[in-house]
C-alpha cells in the first residue's frame, strides 16, 4: 500500500475509532450543596462538584442559586435544579431532551436495595425499586411538590403494616429513568410520609428484568 494512501486509511480508522463510539450523555442538577452542584450523569447516583472540576467528563462552570452551568465537549449547558436531564454529545445539543433509551442498568446499594434518580412528569424523584408494589407509590408531599392533581383520582384504601390508610389512584403523565421514558404510568399516592417514591409494578412490568448479583437490568417490552 503506498504511503499516502496508508496514511488516510490510519487516518479514516481513528477518526471512526473516536468518533463513531461518541454517545450522548444525559446531564441533570438534583441540588446545590453551597456552591457546590449536585450532578447526575447517565441516571448514576449524584455527585457533588464543586465549579472548575470535572465529573464524567462534565466539567461545572459555575453555579448560582437554582442554576449550574456546565461544559461538556466544549459546549456549555445551563442546567436548573428539578428539569428533566438534559441530553447532551453526540447529536445531541442544549435543550435535546432524553428519553429514547431501552436499557436500564441498576446496581444495588446497602442492604441489596435498587435506588436510582429519575423524574416524574419532568420533576426530579428519588426512587426505590419494589417488586412488591402493584403501582408506582408515593406520598402526598411528592405529589403536590411535582404538581400532580391526584385528588382528582379515584379515593382508595390502602392496607399498610400500621393499618389502613387514605389515598387516591391516579395516572402519570410520563416517568423517566436515566434515558428510558415511560407514558401513562398508574400511580398511587399515600396519605403519609414516605422517603422514597416505590417504582412499583406499573412502570416495571413495561421491562423484561434480569438479575446477577448486584446488578438489575431492565429492557423495555413495550
Amino acid at each position: 500500500m503506498a504511503p499516502r494512501l496508508a496514511n488516510a486509511c490510519a487516518l479514516l480508522i481513528a477518526f471512526a475509532l473516536t468518533h463513531g463510539s461518541a454517545q450522548a450523555q444525559t446531564v441533570g442538577l438534583a441540588g446545590m450543596l453551597g456552591n457546590k452542584a449536585l450532578l447526575i450523569v447517565d441516571g448514576g447516583p449524584p455527585k457533588t462538584v464543586a465549579p472548575g472540576e470535572t465529573h464524567q467528563g462534565v466539567k461545572v462552570v459555575s453555579t448560582a442559586g437554582d442554576q449550574a452551568v456546565v461544559e461538556l465537549g466544549g459546549k456549555r449547558h445551563a442546567l436548573r435544579i428539578g428539569d428533566a436531564p438534559m441530553s447532551v454529545g453526540a447529536g445531541g445539543g442544549p435543550g435535546t431532551q432524553a428519553g429514547q433509551g431501552s436499557r436500564i442498568v441498576l446496581t444495588a446499594g446497602s442492604g441489596g436495595h435498587f435506588m436510582t434518580q429519575g423524574q416524574i412528569n419532568g420533576k426530579m424523584a428519588q426512587f426505590l425499586v419494589d417488586t412488591g408494589a402493584s403501582a408506582v407509590s408515593m406520598s402526598m408531599t411528592d405529589a403536590e411538590r411535582m404538581g400532580i392533581d391526584y385528588k382528582s383520582g379515584r379515593p382508595v384504601q390502602l392496607t399498610t403494616a400500621n393499618g389502613a390508610i387514605m389515598g387516591w389512584q391516579t395516572s402519570l403523565a410520563s416517568v423517566r429513568v436515566g434515558d428510558v421514558e415511560v407514558f401513562n404510568v398508574p400511580a398511587v399516592v399515600a396519605a403519609r410520609d414516605m422517603p422514597f417514591i416505590l417504582l412499583g409494578n406499573s412502570f416495571l412490568t413495561r421491562f423484561q428484568m434480569n438479575r446477577t448479583n448486584e446488578e438489575m437490568v431492565l429492557t423495555r417490552r413495550f
